[in-house]
This record gives structure tokens, sequence and C-alpha cells, in this order.
């Protein structure tokens, strides 16, 4: 899905499909702070894939970190994150962001026996009719 907050500054063009995926643990922010009069920034959940319009230009800084801290941990090119639309030459940077995110596949339920139980750090709410 694209962006719907934030839209790329009215009037702007060359605008390119760009996607991030969050392939660690830990919740990410993304954010784009270089472009003048627009500023990008979502929470991307482990796992997530974040599929958003911005300009080749844009930096995509990534924010890792616990609860109330976080570190800038990387700095991507947009146009390194670049998502094929079928009308130009990057079909190949498609097909290996593809090959990426079927590795990210879901967790089997044998290899989730095959972790040691962890203890729940809060309790469950139920609802009773």
């Amino acid at each position: 899905m694209v962006q719907i907050l934030d839209p790329i500054p009215a009037g702007s063009s060359g605008q390119i499909l760009c996607c991030y995926v969050n392939a660690t643990s830990k919740i990410q922010i993304a954010r784009i702070t270089n472009i003048p009069n627009w500023y990008f920034e979502r929470v991307v959940f482990p796992g997530q894939r974040l599929v958003f319009e911005a300009f080749p230009e844009a930096l995509l800084e990534i924010h890792t970190g616990m609860m109330a801290s976080a570190i800038l941990s990387d700095k991507i090119p947009c146009l390194r994150l670049r998502i094929s639309d079928g009308n130009d030459d990057s079909a190949e940077k498609a097909d290996l962001l593809k090959q990426e995110l079927l590795k990210l596949k879901p967790e089997t339920a044998a290899t989730a026996k095959s972790r040691p139980a962890r203890a729940l750090a809060a309790a469950a709410l139920t609802s009773v009719d």
C-alpha cells in the first residue's frame, strides 16, 4: 500500500515507489528528512514491509531501539529501495527483492516447537459473555 499520510509535496514529479523490509527482531522508525517541505516517518514492526513513494535523492533513515530510546542504525538512498513498475530496466532488482521477501517466511509450527518456551511479559485479556 502506498503512503496516504504526509504525501509528497504537491506539484512534484519524478517520485519512485520504494520498499523497505525490517528484517530485525526490533521495532524500527523509518524517516526521510532531507526533502524540503516534506517529513516522512513510519513505525516498522519486525518482519513488516514498508511500501512508500519518495524521490530518488531521498535518504531513508532507520532508527532502531528499545522502549525509550533509539539509535540511527542506517541511512539508505531511496534509489536503492526502488521497486520496478514494469516500465524501466529494474526488473532484475524487483526479482532480487522478491527473493529476499520469500526468505522472510512466517515461522512454522515445527520451528516454533524447537525453540525453548518463554514466560509471557503481560497477562492475556479475555472476554466472557
